[in-house]
């Protein structure tokens, strides 16, 4: 991109690729996500909304602006949608626990809506929605419950954001762009 980055912009969307850590800058030497962005994003402090792990990829957002931040990763305000790969299993049961929740030590894991789209040989396909982000919250959440076949735990194989509100993910993986003030406007709309 060449865009000014001095402009009025409040947000960018990066389409973050696995091997990628979410921090400014890591002491094992590990790529970050300031790799994919231009070294004025790093600069200009552009901040990242919310997190996905090493392994996972899909949609990420920045701003410079620490209230927007505050207000798209304030649970309950904004439903962010995952498709991923699930190692066993999935019944109608662990769909029904997943709503409900699990306890973990990072306090209560649970989706607002799963649904299976696929699968292939011994993995699920699902559609996760869930409306507040703790650490590997899905990845947790899925880890808590035992495939019936073999009593092992369910495993999150891979996992990709493909939205956050209204914002859909439309990006190639490892670019950026931002965010067009008509999808600031209706992703900020009617937030707390």
């Amino acid at each position: 991109m060449t865009d000014n980055p001095n402009d009025s912009k409040k947000l960018l969307a990066l389409n973050k690729p696995k091997g990628y850590i979410v921090t400014r800058s890591d002491e094992l030497g590990r790529k970050t996500v300031y790799n994919l962005l231009p070294s004025w994003a790093f600069d200009d402090e552009w901040m990242p909304i919310g997190r996905l792990d090493l392994e996972s990829k899909g949609l990420l957002l920045f701003t410079r602006d620490g209230k927007v931040g505050n207000v798209l990763t304030k649970p309950g305000n904004c439903i962010k949608i995952y498709e991923i790969w699930v190692r066993g299993y999935v019944t109608d049961e662990h769909i029904v626990e997943a709503l409900k929740g699990v306890q973990s030590p990072h306090g209560l894991l649970k989706a607002l809506k799963v649904e299976k789209i696929g699968k292939g040989g011994a993995k699920t396909k699902l559609r996760i929605q869930i409306d507040e982000g703790k650490n590997r919250h899905i990845r947790r959440l899925f880890g808590a419950l035992k495939d019936p076949k073999f009593g092992t735990p369910l495993k999150v194989l891979s996992l990709s954001r493909i939205s956050i509100g209204s914002l859909k993910l439309n990006i190639e993986s490892g670019k950026w762009r931002y965010l067009s003030l008509a999808e600031e406007k209706s992703l900020l709309k009617n937030l707390n």
